[in-house]
């Protein structure tokens, strides 16, 4: 995540690095425990390693980078602001095409569901959700993280908003789109949604 990572997709100008250091400068901002340096790594990492699937990797990966790049747990709307914020940060720095395509994927991550010929969506919202797949200690140090950046929240309501977070997840046509991913990752995946989504209604219930 240097600035060499970024301008390898936008450009080395003095602009550039600056969108870039206000963009690693978000990312650090201390109320993220999952939404971190280490998650934007993590989809970027991903990314990469799926480019040959998608049509526009240099939009994917710019996409990566602002997925999450306005991250306020009390607010509803983190996708359209982040999708506002490449749209305005990327202006002159990568053809208005790419910037078009850097927001409409930045907006998709609100669902994560991709249509079946979006190539770049699919990378991208696979890259995004890798982490539902990790090992069981792994996905309960996520999802542990993602209740501290709701810790505005009390259980009861926290456990309501995340329930129906889990329940639209396993309702998707599809968890991962790439067939490759989707053959590594959907059964595990699924195992630890499942797991929690129980766990979660248990305690509701109780």
């Amino acid at each position: 995540m240097t600035f060499e990572d970024w301008a390898a997709l936008a450009g080395e100008s003095e602009t550039s690095r600056t969108e870039w250091a206000a963009v690693v400068g978000a990312w650090s901002e201390p109320h993220r425990a999952y939404h971190s340096l280490t998650h934007l790594a993590a989809v970027l990492g991903l990314v990469d390693e799926l480019a040959a699937d998608a049509a526009d990797p240099t939009a994917v990966a710019l996409a990566a980078w602002y997925h999450d790049v306005a991250y306020d747990p009390q607010r509803s709307d983190n996708e359209q602001v982040s999708a506002q914020r490449a749209r305005i940060g990327l202006l002159g720095l990568v053809p208005d095409d790419v910037v078009a395509e850097v927001v409409r994927l930045v907006l998709l991550t609100t669902t994560h569901d991709p249509a079946e010929d979006d190539a770049n969506g699919a990378v991208l919202c696979d890259a995004d959700l890798a982490v539902l797949a990790g090992p069981p200690a792994s996905y309960a140090a996520y999802a542990s993280a993602v209740r501290e950046e709701y810790g505005h929240l009390d259980d009861e309501t926290f456990t309501a908003g995340r329930t129906a977070v889990l329940e639209q997840l396993l309702a998707l046509p599809a968890l991962y789109r790439l067939p490759r991913t989707a053959a590594l990752w959907t059964g595990p995946a699924r195992a630890n949604l499942t797991a929690e989504l129980t766990l979660l209604r248990s305690r509701a219930a109780s």
